[in-house]
């Protein structure tokens, strides 16, 4: 028998509500337990063949609230006198399943069946509580069912994707404790009628494991059907969970269990990476497009926009954060590849080789570097080892070596250092501080990173004007011969001349040694200038940075990280991975310093280097021994002494053809040749002349007021404004060309009738910096789901979105208008 206090309860609710209530009770079980219900001072009438006088009491007293008590069988239709009645206020029975239905507001008799069907579920009330917050008046058998199958599962919604998306969540982590609860609740079925119409998954024996394994099959044939749109959901849900960052780990787990099973190895064994570009699901691909995308560039049949088009469609692989690395490394070596193979076969002058490498050749440097630090550090290297044997070779032998013979040609005829197109190192402080500070009240920071070279600076430059309100302009200064650190150093300093020690430390700023912060702190004094280094910024509170912005008018700050790895032989091969370290590094001091109010900020070095990442061949080295009255420094790539002796292996400078005071000689090997000398590294040296050592960048840094910074813009390029398939084409276009300022953009695109989405969700990334406008123009195709069929001959919407920072959420800048017209079949919804 039902719990009487839960009729009770019931009751009263129900009376709390509406004035009359009308309880039948067709097997009379509670006839003798009505006199003993606790109802309140409400009026209780049996109904004992009094119909008319019940009415008439009903109808003549509006006052108080009627409990109307039918047992036994009750005349049905017009035989019915109080149906009027019962049909107005509605009637309670205290059944399980009627009382069930009445509690939770389920007012549709059709949705009997479904509780009768899992009152299993209904047992306990956190189930039962959490359903009713859940429930609509517009819940069908269906709707009633999914809802069931959210709480069971703890979806965050009631479509089928969502229950699908926590069910896959659960298979990935080897669980299938909800799944087990939608067959305890016996709603297991229920989920594969909803596969089986919706998504057409035609198992006769489903488990999570097969749909799982059908998805992925499905997939990596893009859903491809000799029936129309036979897949267009599954299509639309499985594109939903690949982008969602939610569930792309999930997505990579399941899609490498389905890799296994499903042999992909073997199915895209021999087929071009070209053709398999587009499918962004299983590794298996990222690795053979990585393979065979390497191999061409290595044997140069492949073209750098040919392999950046490759490189862009691999961007949304579910992989692409194990494989970027490698893929950049690619697009880096097909770039340095080309460059190197366009160089000139010889240089004019010294003045143009100064500005070609300032507009061009060092992009070589740089994209070794890229290429060489990917490589270091990704995880899959090996399928690169024929890519990297080739652009060490280009790399050191064309680019360095050969290249480097046509740069010393170049300055075969000066017979002293300096250049009508670069100013010298020496001049530092006069052409680029003094300016800034000469009014005795505008303040400057002076960074100086010792060993970032100019292809560094560039990058740098670049990151930072990338930085919203921030601007960087970059130009180089010709750097002091010998280019080492002690020199380098005081070249930046105020000062009138230069001079050398015969060991090379200390040298003399206007007589004053410049070795170490403290001795630059004394120089700098004399301007109101201090010296401190990074570390020391880095580390202190912004107020005490503020603190002492306010007690000096200039400040140079000494960061070391790239010379410091290089310099010694066990870490000079992690000189690259120094150089990110930098640039991080370095674009943190910036902020700091505008963070403490500096508006005016220079970044510079002391001198740049050569670095190869392979073991020097004999003919990099010298064979002649330096010659002199005195050799008194001896360094890999400098010599110094008196009256030095002229050899077709060394240029020779005196102090003053060097643009120094005193009379020490130096020697440079030529090229980029080196001196043997035992123990210290040998790939990463610095002292001589070649471009990379003394092409010393300047960058000056301004912040802004206003913000300078945003996405590039995109346009929908409309063909037609009707949609006659089950899909939809479209072409969009990148107005211009991305740069420092105008940044990349991520789109995603899908059709909409009010919040209704009614396709899949295609993303692009709109990155392309081509000035060619030819080269901007991507295309998507979205395909209609079920929820597209209730809207034929009615106008549609395509959104175009972004993401919002920091969310997982995106939001609409754009927006084209359509029309459906077509003809669809109707679809079970779940």
């Amino acid at each position: 028998m039902t719990d009487l206090t839960a009729i009770q309860d019931s009751l009263q609710a129900r009376l709390s509500s509406k004035r009359v209530v009308f309880w039948h009770d067709l097997a009379s079980e509670y006839a003798a337990d009505l006199d003993a219900l606790d109802v309140g001072g409400v009026n209780v009438i049996r109904v004992v063949d009094n119909e008319f006088g019940v009415k008439n009491t009903i109808l003549a007293d509006h006052a108080s609230k009627h409990l109307v008590y039918r047992s036994g069988d009750i005349p049905r239709g017009t035989a019915n006198w109080l149906l009027d009645l019962e049909l107005a206020y509605g009637v309670f029975t205290a059944d399980k399943t009627s009382m069930l239905q009445q509690e939770l507001g389920l007012n549709d008799p059709a949705l009997l069946p479904v509780i009768e069907q899992h009152q299993k579920f209904f047992t306990a009330n956190s189930r039962k509580q959490a359903l009713e917050k859940l429930l609509s008046d517009r819940d069908d058998a269906a709707r009633l069912r999914a809802k069931m199958c959210q709480v069971l599962v703890k979806a965050s919604g009631n479509k089928l994707t969502d229950i699908v998306r926590e069910l896959l969540v659960e298979n990935a982590a080897g669980k299938s404790t909800k799944f087990d609860d939608l067959v305890t609740f016996g709603l297991d079925q229920f989920f594969w009628d909803g596969l089986a119409s919706i998504y057409k998954y035609p198992s006769t024996t489903p488990t999570m494991d097969d749909f799982v394994l059908w998805m992925f099959s499905r997939a990596i044939e893009d859903f491809a059907s000799s029936t129309p749109d036979e897949f267009r959901n599954i299509r639309s849900d499985f594109s939903a969970l690949r982008y969602d960052v939610r569930t792309q780990g999930v997505m990579t787990t399941l899609a490498s269990r389905a890799a296994d099973a499903l042999d992909v190895q073997s199915k895209i064994e021999h087929r071009d990476y070209r053709e398999l570009a587009t499918i962004t699901i299983f590794e298996e691909v990222d690795r053979k497009v990585i393979v065979d995308l390497a191999a061409a560039v290595a044997t140069h049949s492949v073209t750098p926009r040919e392999v950046a088009d490759v490189v862009r469609q691999r961007q949304h692989s579910l992989w692409s954060a194990k494989y970027t690395k490698l893929y950049e490394a690619i697009q880096s070596a097909s770039e340095l590849l080309a460059a190197t193979a366009a160089l000139p076969h010889a240089i004019a002058s010294a003045a143009v080789g100064l500005e070609k490498y300032q507009s061009d050749w060092f992009r070589i440097d740089q994209h070794y570097r890229w290429f060489t630090y990917a490589h270091q550090t990704a995880d899959f290297q090996k399928p690169l080892e024929a890519l990297k044997a080739e652009v060490d070779k280009q790399y050191a032998n064309k680019y360095l070596y050969d290249f480097g013979g046509l740069w010393q040609q170049a300055l075969e005829p000066l017979s002293e250092w300096k250049s009508a197109v670069l100013a010298p190192q020496a001049k530092f402080f006069d052409r680029h501080v003094a300016p800034v500070v000469k009014d005795g009240r505008t303040k400057v920071v002076v960074i100086i990173s010792d060993g970032m070279r100019y292809e560094i600076a560039e990058e740098l430059a670049s990151k930072i004007r990338s930085e919203d309100r921030f601007d960087a302009s970059l130009s180089a200064v010709l750097g002091s011969l010998p280019s080492y650190t002690q020199l380098g150093m005081a070249s930046l300093l105020p000062q009138s001349n230069l001079e050398l020690d015969p060991e090379g430390l200390p040298v003399l700023a206007d007589g004053k040694p410049t070795n170490g912060t403290t001795n630059r702190d004394k120089i700098l004094h004399a301007v109101k200038g201090h010296a401190i280094t990074a570390a020391e910024v880095l580390a202190m509170p912004g107020s005490e940075l503020r603190e002492l912005y306010t007690k000096h008018q200039i400040f140079y700050v000494y960061h070391d990280r790239i010379d410091a790895a290089g310099d010694k032989a066990p870490t000079e091969r992690t000189v690259f991975e120094a150089a990110e370290e930098t640039l991080r590094e370095v674009l943190q001091l910036v902020k700091k310093w505008t963070n403490a109010n500096a508006t005016n900020i220079l970044i510079t070095a002391d001198h740049g280097f050569l670095y190869q990442d392979t073991p020097l061949e004999q003919a990099y080295y010298v064979s002649e021994t330096p010659q002199g009255d005195a050799v008194t420094k001896t360094n890999r790539r400098y010599v110094l002494g008196r009256s030095l002796k002229p050899s077709p292996s060394f240029m020779t400078f005196t102090s003053v053809q060097a643009g120094l005071a005193g009379d020490i000689d130096i020697q440079i090997p030529k090229s980029i040749h080196r001196i043997p000398q035992p123990g210290a590294g040998t790939r990463y040296v610095h002292g001589g002349a070649s471009l990379q050592e003394v092409v010393v960048p300047v960058i000056s840094v301004n912040k802004k007021r206003k913000s300078d910074v945003r996405p590039v813009n995109v346009d929908l390029m409309p063909e037609t404004d009707k949609i006659t398939t089950g899909q939809l084409a479209v072409k969009l276009l990148q107005r211009e060309a991305v740069t420092d300022k105008i940044h990349s953009r991520q789109v995603r695109l899908g059709l909409y009738v009010g919040d209704t989405l009614i396709s899949d969700q295609p993303v692009l990334t709109f990155d392309s910096a081509s000035d060619d406008q030819r080269a901007r123009y991507q295309k998507a195709v979205l395909y209609l789901t079920q929820d597209a069929d209730q809207y034929n001959s009615r106008p549609v919407e395509l959104r175009l979105e972004e993401p919002i920072p920091n969310t997982t959420q995106w939001k609409s800048f754009s927006k084209g208008n359509y029309t459906i017209k077509r003809s669809f079949s109707t679809d079970f919804d779940f």
